[in-house]
């Protein structure tokens, strides 16, 4: 069985694996949690796409208690680690890639923003025009999107994306040098070894966990999709190297503090 301290200790050896990838990425979640904040709402209403175990919507609840947080992923054992570590959280099981995946929210009206980190570069070019928009169906006029990932420019700017990648690169290796945490497969792997989340990890097989890589890394096909959806303000809030944090606005609403040009 799953306790909440096997939950939690699960989680921070997650939360390791992906600093290996980006070792800033607390100072992402800072900046992503600090445009909510600058939305000037106590009790804003926020969903979080592909949350994983619920690493950034705890962190959002730490700054922002009264925040109402939805947290959306596909992946049963993700949702498993963070049920049990994180009873004070609604996670939503559901499958960006549906078509409808809003109706399952339960939301109580209009959502101030969505928030995503690593997770929609998953999602393929053509499945993310749906994604964002059914997403600005259920945001409210100004509301955020809030997305943190690697997205290069080689398409548009070849050479600043070797650079940005480079950065990337030598912050890794300053950072960890030849100690890097586990990566993503040894933490696969070590889950699958753990009998008290064997029946969580058969889940994963049959509940729409899977995906074919990264298909949608570049910038440009996500600033496309966004204004496609209805967003009208794009930009980059944070960035280091290749790693952003891109926002969007919602149509229809006076600019919120904060909002960028694209």
């Amino acid at each position: 069985m799953l306790t909440h301290d096997a939950a939690l200790q699960w989680i921070a050896r997650w939360d390791r694996q992906q600093e290996g990838y980006m070792p800033d990425r607390e100072e992402r979640f800072t900046a992503l949690i600090d445009a909510v904040e600058a939305l000037g709402r106590p009790d804003p209403l926020v969903i979080d796409l592909g949350c994983g175990p619920g690493s950034l919507s705890a962190r959002l609840l730490e700054r922002l208690p009264r925040a109402r947080v939805v947290s959306v992923d596909a992946d049963p054992l993700l949702l498993g680690l963070g049920r049990a570590a994180y009873p004070g959280l609604r996670f939503v099981p559901a499958d960006l890639r549906t078509p409808g995946w809003t109706g399952l929210l339960g939301l109580d009206g209009p959502a101030d923003a969505a928030v995503s980190t690593t997770a929609l570069h998953w999602i393929s070019a053509t499945d993310l025009h749906r994604v964002y928009g059914e997403l600005a169906g259920v945001l409210r006029p100004g509301g955020l999107l809030l997305n943190g990932d690697h997205l290069d420019s080689e398409d548009v700017t070849p050479t600043l994306s070797r650079l940005e990648r480079a950065l990337r690169g030598r912050e890794t290796e300053r950072v960890f040098g030849a100690d890097r945490p586990e990566d993503w497969s040894a933490w696969w792997a070590a889950v699958s070894a753990d009998p008290a989340l064997a029946a969580l990890d058969s889940e994963r097989t049959t509940a729409g966990a899977g995906h074919h890589g990264s298909e949608s890394h570049l910038l440009s096909q996500h600033v496309e999709a966004l204004r496609a959806a209805g967003f009208s303000e794009i930009g980059t809030l944070w960035q280091r190297g290749d790693n952003r944090l891109l926002c969007a606005v919602r149509e229809g609403g006076a600019r919120p503090l904060g909002a960028v040009h694209a």
